[in-house]
């Protein structure tokens, strides 16, 4: 199995993804891509510290916590500590980010509900203070 796919937990690792929303090392591992099923299915996995800029889905989304300790936090209130089995329902449109606890791995299962809505939104990336902010409120 070459070093992209490496299996951490119950799916791949995935390929490290390369874009400005996201900060640290980030991998996704698609799992249902086709268009028969119109529900985007992936494994995302965060290294310590890594988290994705504030963004929303028009069409909503849905983690599933598989591994790890992470955070996900919406706008305006204060972030959430997540642990594997923990499920987020985010609403259509709520601007939000999630990622790994600045001690550990984190991955989720990330479904895309009502795809035919657009993709990710991006706002601004979430500061190095505002990260540490959140995380430490909580305890990391």
């Amino acid at each position: 199995m070459s070093a992209s796919h490496q299996t951490e937990g119950l799916f791949p690792r995935g390929t490290a993804i390369t874009s400005e929303h996201f900060r640290g090392t980030v991998w996704l591992e698609m799992l249902i891509s086709d268009a028969v099923f119109n529900c985007p299915i992936g494994n995302v996995t965060f290294e310590p510290g890594a988290r994705n800029s504030w963004h929303k889905h028009p069409g909503g989304q849905i983690l599933l916590v598989t591994g790890g300790s992470g955070f996900y936090q919406e706008r305006g209130k204060p972030a959430r500590r997540l642990s594997c089995g923990d499920v987020v329902k985010i609403l259509p449109d709520l601007e939000h980010w999630h990622g790994a606890a600045p001690d550990s791995v984190f991955s989720h299962i990330a479904i895309t509900t009502n795809p035919q809505k657009g993709g990710a939104v991006w706002m601004e990336p979430l500061s190095d203070d505002e990260y540490r902010s959140a995380t430490r409120k909580i305890g990391n």
